[in-house]
């Protein structure tokens, strides 16, 4: 490399030392206990908990994996092992609030939950879906569609790691433009799971389409990532768009 190719290669952009994170609810994780591939125990459960409460985080909504017949989950075992962690973080004095809704994954058996209105939601009557990493389902527009005809509002979830979208982001335009709203992975925005999609996501943000972000944290093995993640510049720039997190 030449003297002036390095005199004029780009720097990163430094965060903000003195950014205090804005956002107080946090959306997208898996914390009810060995139920999916989250946590499997409650004092792996309380340990994320206690972290994010001293994060500044007032409210957590946690979103188990609902999977045609790999995560066979519902409010009939969510919602009663949801009052088990509550329980259990008033008796070990956490003052953090946690509510529980679901990450679906678009499959058949969706189409079935919505027909007989047997979903999770949070905030303003919003669903959280997950695709396949790899390619558009089948069923996805009719979905979608039959989501808004039944009155709740589909979130997508982490929009930046679909490797088919990312390379075809008119798809990302479509749905958007379409209604549909986009939480982002803030893991996503130092890398965490590739440079590709961190620059998927820093191109969503760019066109200002993100409404949510989420940590999707399976674990204690996930709380450094977060820690990290929210010092970010990627994190700062995206917290500068109005998210709704804060109001779910």
């Amino acid at each position: 490399m030449s003297i002036f190719s390095s005199l004029f290669k780009s720097k990163p952009k430094l965060a903000d030392a003195n950014f205090v994170n804005p956002i107080t609810t946090e959306l997208h994780s898996h914390l009810i206990p060995s139920i999916d591939d989250g946590v499997q125990k409650m004092e792996e459960s309380l340990e994320v908990l206690k972290v994010m409460a001293s994060m500044g985080y007032k409210k957590v909504i946690t979103t188990p994996h609902i999977m045609g017949d790999f995560y066979k989950n519902g409010p009939e075992n969510i919602l009663p092992k949801l009052e088990e962690i509550r329980t259990a973080l008033k008796e070990n004095n956490i003052n953090i609030e946690i509510q529980a809704a679901a990450e679906y994954m678009v499959d058949d058996m969706l189409e079935e939950k919505i027909a007989a209105k047997n979903l999770l939601t949070f905030g303003n009557n919003y669903v959280l879906v997950e695709l396949p990493f790899n390619e558009e389902p089948r069923n996805l527009k009719t979905v979608l569609f039959k989501l808004c005809v039944e009155g709740y509002r589909p979130v997508l979830a982490h929009p930046e790691r679909y490797q088919f979208m990312a390379q075809q982001k008119e798809k990302y335009e479509e749905l958007f433009q379409s209604g549909i709203l986009f939480q982002i992975n803030i893991f996503s925005l130092i890398g965490y799971y590739s440079p590709q999609i961190q620059k998927t996501a820093e191109w969503l943000i760019e066109q200002k389409m993100v409404s949510m972000i989420g940590s999707d944290t399976h674990g204690p093995r996930h709380l450094g990532v977060l820690q990290a993640a929210i010092k970010s510049y990627n994190y700062q720039k995206i917290c500068a768009l109005p998210l709704l997190n804060n109001q779910l």
